[in-house]
């Protein structure tokens, strides 16, 4: 290892959900990881309690927990009630002036094309309602949406941003093919990758591909990785891991390239 690969630099896990770690663990593995050199952590949400629990973090770790809120598309979409109360919720948090982002938000590709694989109907139309009424959302509020629009997904997830003129977008865990790739870097719009930026081609060439300013790194933990993670509890320390990979891939020195993405993520959400 060199000298710049030990160096310690700053980072910022984009993209973990904090609130899916056991309580008891939560204040420890932030504690752990501002002390290894995170700065800060975007915390996204599945749902409306979700939410709520994240934005009692959040209060708790000012200026270093960003939360995001919003409903996950691998789960069921919410009832009207149910929907109507989270986007109250989210406007609420607005009007008093709170931080906060739009997310996780997206389309469901791996429940549907499990379901087609299965010969099970899937109605996506519910789903593509719920992924245009949060565009709206985040064009009118002018908050930063975070989105999980994967492959032929995200195709539909740029319709609906372009729909409603969203400045700021940030496909996380991105996948897909190159048409979306070169839609969503003419928009100015980010991806974050993963650990698995370390094992997989796939990530690897969209790296190769994508502008280091429009790259941010997260680890969507407590997700755990394969290759040379397996088995391994995800923390966001793994960030220094997928920053060392973009350097690399980019021909670059980590500290450059660790300065570049720390400073797009503050930039991006506000930090």
């Amino acid at each position: 290892m060199t000298a710049e690969q030990s160096a310690r630099f700053g980072w910022i896990d984009a993209h973990i959900h904090v609130d899916k770690y056991a309580p008891e663990e939560r204040e420890r593995l932030l504690a752990e990881a501002y002390a290894e050199g995170c700065e800060a952590v975007v915390g996204v949400s599945v749902n409306l309690e979700s939410s709520r629990v994240n934005r009692d973090l959040a209060l708790r770790h000012a200026g270093r927990f960003m939360p995001a809120y919003g409903h996950h598309p691998e789960i069921p979409v919410p009832g009207p009630e149910e929907e109507a109360e989270l986007f109250a919720w989210i406007r609420k948090r607005h009007e008093a002036g709170e931080r906060f982002a739009i997310g996780e938000v997206g389309l469901p590709y791996y429940t549907r094309t499990e379901a087609e694989k299965a010969g099970r109907p899937f109605d996506e139309g519910p789903h593509l309602q719920l992924l245009d009424r949060f565009a709206a959302l985040a064009a009118e509020l002018d908050r930063p949406i975070v989105l999980h629009a994967v492959y032929e997904d995200a195709e539909k997830a740029c319709d609906a941003l372009e729909r409603h003129g969203v400045r700021r977008a940030h496909f996380h865990w991105f996948k897909g093919p190159e048409s979306a790739v070169r839609r969503m870097i003419a928009r100015g719009w980010h991806v974050s990758v993963t650990p698995d930026v370390v094992y997989e081609p796939e990530i690897r060439e969209l790296v190769r591909a994508y502008p280091l300013e429009l790259l941010m790194a997260e680890t969507d933990g407590p997700w755990q990785y394969e290759g040379p993670y397996a088995g391994r509890a995800t923390t966001p320390a793994l960030v220094r891991d997928v920053i060392r990979a973009v350097a690399e891939l980019k021909g670059l020195g980590v500290n450059e390239t660790a300065g570049v993405m720390l400073e797009t993520t503050k930039r991006f959400y506000g930090f």
